[in-house]
């Protein structure tokens, strides 16, 4: 049986993006008549066929938004679904949250489920698989068809979309350069794989920051972690194999377990080793010592997104898609001098 042909696939094979062919096949006008022509002539010839995901969206408005995140357990998602309930009841609007466990084919599944007349649009952080496959049809073909997509925090440049996004790089950047103002030599870093939107943002501030202060990058004390929610062997490594003296952390989980296994090790935090996360949640705020916590404002994030696409929903943005950048804070506590 032959592959179903993709968005990508069309783009791929006429050399435009992805963005041209869906307005194409859209008809737009902001597609030349001779461009439009050759890509539909080329999707009716390898009998191109929409997902399902779009089919029924515009039939009736449901005053309805998907909300699909990786998880809810904690508190940044948590937050920025906090962020998205106000707006929305504010305006008028429901939320429906659904959870795609990191799973890429439950994120897809999701927005099939939505779609099926549910919903007027989606709200969307990427799963980890979904990074990781890179592969967008299912956001793509929803846009094609009107529906619209607003991407936060876990974004991919790929999709012509709306998005909101934290300042990860520079935010890393501010962690890292408190703490070499603070007297650290040795920043080790705990963050996520670089497929990942934020892991990769997040080393390139993390990495910026050893540079303009004038100190080595030294791969070795560079930990990606594949497991979100784990990881404590290999932090464990880390801090038993290596002399560091302050730790960054991409999650503040990633935080708490590494001051957790410097206390095993008799390591005073933060006297002997200053430790910053990201997420300013209630694990921070209940951690021991207190956690240092780059703050990335998840609720303004939520809220933010919301305010983009209803105004998308209600005829107010014919703008091209815009990316707000939230910026982070640093909260600091007890676990830097």
């Amino acid at each position: 049986m032959r592959r179903k042909v993709t968005l990508k696939d069309i783009s791929k094979n006429m050399n435009v993006s992805v963005s041209t062919v869906s307005k194409a096949l859209r008809d737009s006008p902001e597609i030349s008549e001779k461009t439009k022509n050759e890509i539909q002539a080329y999707a009716k010839k390898y009998n191109y066929r929409p997902n399902n995901i779009a089919l029924s969206l515009k039939n009736q408005k449901t005053n309805n938004i998907g909300v699909i995140v990786p998880e809810i357990v904690h508190h940044f998602f948590s937050s920025v679904i906090n962020g998205v309930e106000r707006v929305a009841g504010e305006h008028g609007y429901n939320v429906i949250v659904c959870l795609s466990g990191e799973s890429f084919e439950k994120e897809v599944k999701n927005m099939q489920m939505l779609a099926n007349g549910s919903i007027d649009g989606f709200i969307i952080s990427l799963s980890k698989e979904t990074q990781k496959k890179q592969s967008f049809d299912h956001l793509e073909d929803s846009i094609s068809h009107g529906l619209p997509v607003v991407l936060v925090d876990r974004v991919a440049d790929e999709v012509d979309c709306d998005k909101v996004i934290i300042d990860d790089e520079q935010g890393a950047y501010n962690a890292v350069n408190y703490l070499i103002k603070k007297g650290a030599k040795r920043v080790a870093l705990i963050t996520m794989p670089d497929y990942m939107s934020v892991g990769k943002l997040r080393t390139l501030g993390y990495k910026r920051a050893l540079k303009d202060a004038g100190l080595k990058v030294d791969e070795a004390i560079i930990l990606k972690l594949e497991d979100l929610d784990g990881g404590y062997d290999e932090i464990k490594h880390l801090i038993y194999s290596n002399e560091i003296d302050a730790i960054l952390a991409s999650t503040e989980f990633f935080a708490v377990t590494a001051m957790k296994i410097a206390r095993g090790k008799g390591i005073k935090v933060p006297e002997e080793l200053a430790v910053i996360g990201f997420t300013d949640g209630i694990i921070s705020q209940c951690a021991s010592p207190t956690l240092t916590t780059v703050s990335q404002h998840s609720q303004e994030i939520g809220s933010m997104a919301t305010q983009m696409i209803i105004k998308r929903l209600e005829g107010k943005d014919d703008e091209p898609y815009r990316t707000e950048v939230i910026k982070t804070t640093l909260v600091h506590r007890e676990s830097t001098l």
